[in-house]
């Protein structure tokens, strides 16, 4: 059977979106874990939480979420949906959340006191607000991507997005350093 290989093109940059959400909730289950143990008082590794923080701040906000931005502002100009701005407002209030949950921790980590209840209230609204926004994306938004954008709109997501993307800086076969303590975390609790 012979498919286009511009429908492997939109194939292929829906998969890798798909793809980020699986490494994005395999990093939100550990602040879940984390989250937990916060909760009924236990001692974090705060350095962890903040590794996976700032992986969605690198990643996520500087190369997953300007692609979908790209895609969807296709998905616009086709459906005429003027005004309609949810995807990049929740885009949006995930880099505040990320920055505030950023700053408290790395306040913690330089010795500064930090209402634990407080941190506590922050890490479940992170997860909460990231795991929400991803079944938003895969119920809603990548599904009416499939249907509307057509082959022509692909080949120009496909260059603009060129400029954007970047190689997955914890889970790419890359020798990066990047994460490191973050990715033994995984490789040996996983």
């Amino acid at each position: 059977m012979y498919i286009s290989g511009i429908r492997i093109l939109e194939a292929s940059m829906l998969a890798r979106l798909n793809h980020d959400h699986k490494h994005m909730a395999i990093l939100l289950n550990i602040l879940k874990v984390k989250h937990n143990r916060l909760a009924q008082g236990e001692a974090v590794n705060f350095n962890l939480i903040r590794d996976v923080v700032e992986y969605m701040q690198t990643y996520a906000e500087h190369s997953h979420h300007p692609l979908e931005d790209i895609i969807y502002s296709y998905y616009l100009k086709k459906t005429a949906h003027m005004g309609t701005k949810q995807l990049a407002e929740q885009h949006q209030g995930l880099i505040d959340e990320s920055a505030s949950l950023m700053a408290s921790l790395n306040l913690i980590l330089s010795d500064v006191v930090v209402s634990r209840e407080q941190l506590v209230l922050d890490l479940r609204a992170y997860v909460i607000l990231q795991e929400e926004h991803m079944l938003f994306e895969e119920t809603d938004i990548f599904p009416r991507w499939a249907e509307v954008i057509d082959q022509t709109d692909w080949q120009e997501i496909q260059a603009l997005c060129s400029l954007k993307l970047i190689d997955d800086p914890l889970f790419s076969d890359n020798d990066n350093v990047l994460f490191e303590e973050l990715r033994d975390y995984i490789t040996k609790d996983g």
